[in-house]
């Protein structure tokens, strides 16, 4: 009961803000303490926001982002996983990586722009190769901290009992590393959502960030507000996805288990 009255109370102050931010928005449109030709108001948004919806175009650009930034985050996180297992478990290759990995992390994957437009032009490759260079590294690092944080003890009991390589891996290493990956995958799901809506923008590859480039050139202002608001929305969407999935894989783990029951 007290878990679902707080539920409840969150849920309403989450509306409450976003109803304050509206009225803010309205009145500083309506009044003119903002110039409405650069922040329409926000039933013309929603006027705009509906437009989108029955436009073909929208829905093939919204498929041409959700295309990039989705197979991007794909090959992310199997080349991430793949080389956090093999580069986690051999203390040699960690040392022999570690310069190199920490060199190339802090790299904006925005800095690689350049080079994907001489790789591929302007073509959704481009686009593609800025998801997976942004995507690699959260849930690389997070694989890499699973694998090193197995206890040791469980480890030398495994080797006792003669567990092969495969066995140490299922019954300890995964269990072990699985919330780390979970963490990586959320945080790389919306960084790629960013970097594919921004290399859209920027290089002008297919999708919403070439339509909102677009529409602010074009001057219709209160479709571009629309266009961000449904890279919002998406966001918000995958947020909510992936919490959804990470609870239910984690559902055995103590943490999930201990804030499920608060």
């Amino acid at each position: 009961m007290t878990r679902s009255l707080g539920l409840r109370r969150r849920n309403l102050l989450g509306v409450a803000g976003v109803a304050s931010f509206v009225a803010l928005w309205a009145l500083a449109s309506v009044t003119g303490l903002a110039d409405p030709r650069h922040l329409p108001t926000p039933w013309q948004v929603v006027g705009a926001f509906g437009e989108l919806l029955i436009d073909a175009g929208f829905w093939a650009s919204l498929g041409e982002t959700a295309t990039a930034w989705l197979l991007g985050l794909a090959i992310a996180a199997v080349s991430a996983v793949v080389l956090g297992f093999v580069i986690g478990s051999s203390r040699l290759l960690r040392r022999l990586t570690n310069t190199l990995v920490e060199l190339l992390r802090p790299v904006p994957a925005v800095a690689l722009i350049p080079l994907a437009v001489l790789l591929f032009g302007l073509q959704i490759e481009a686009t593609i190769m800025l998801v997976v260079y942004g995507c690699i590294w959260p849930v690389y690092v997070q694989v890499l901290y699973g694998v090193a944080d197995v206890d040791a003890v469980a480890e030398q009991t495994a080797r006792s009992y003669r567990f092969g390589v495969l066995a140490r891996f299922r019954y300890l290493v995964w269990p072990t590393t699985l919330p780390y990956l979970m963490t990586g995958l959320r945080l790389s799901s919306t960084v790629g959502l960013v970097l594919a809506i921004t290399a859209e923008l920027i290089i002008g590859s297919p999708g919403l960030g070439f339509e909102i480039a677009v529409s602010q050139s074009g001057g219709a202002i209160a479709r571009m507000y629309a266009l961000v608001v449904v890279a919002g929305l998406l966001g918000t969407a995958t947020n909510i996805v992936m919490r959804l999935v990470e609870r239910k894989s984690l559902a055995w783990h103590p943490s999930i288990r201990s804030e499920v029951n608060a």
